[in-house]
């Protein structure tokens, strides 16, 4: 799991998951309706996914979410799956992609981690 990716098309990506199947997530985390509502860009996430997940509080109106994504019950202690999203494959070269970035920024991060002295910038 990679927080805050940056992708190729310029959008940030909450969450990117990575299974061991190389199937890729992507969260959207929505802090309140206003911010749903106000946020047209996770469209632009689809691309880069197989499947979209948003996770909002339990309190948060469930029927706004579109039906093709996931959603996921979150707060601070936990989460719980409530619906599977549509899953929409994605090519290979677009895999690939993701998936070197997704190692780069992690290893990055690793390196940071490591050694706060090293220079890189994720």
């Amino acid at each position: 799991m990679v927080t805050e990716l940056s992708l190729a098309n310029g959008r940030r990506a909450d969450v990117v998951a990575l299974s061991t199947a190389g199937d890729i997530t992507i969260v959207e985390i929505k802090s309140c309706l206003l911010d749903y509502q106000t946020d047209g860009k996770w469209q632009d996430y689809l691309d880069y996914c197989d499947r979209l997940y948003f996770a909002v509080s339990a309190d948060f109106p469930h029927e706004v979410i579109p039906q093709n994504a996931g959603l996921i019950l979150a707060d601070r202690y936990g989460a719980e799956f409530m619906r599977e999203p549509v899953e929409e494959r994605l090519s290979a070269a677009r895999r690939k992609a993701m998936m070197l970035s997704f190692a780069r920024a992690a290893a990055l991060r690793l390196q940071l981690h490591l050694d706060p002295a090293c220079g890189f910038e994720t």
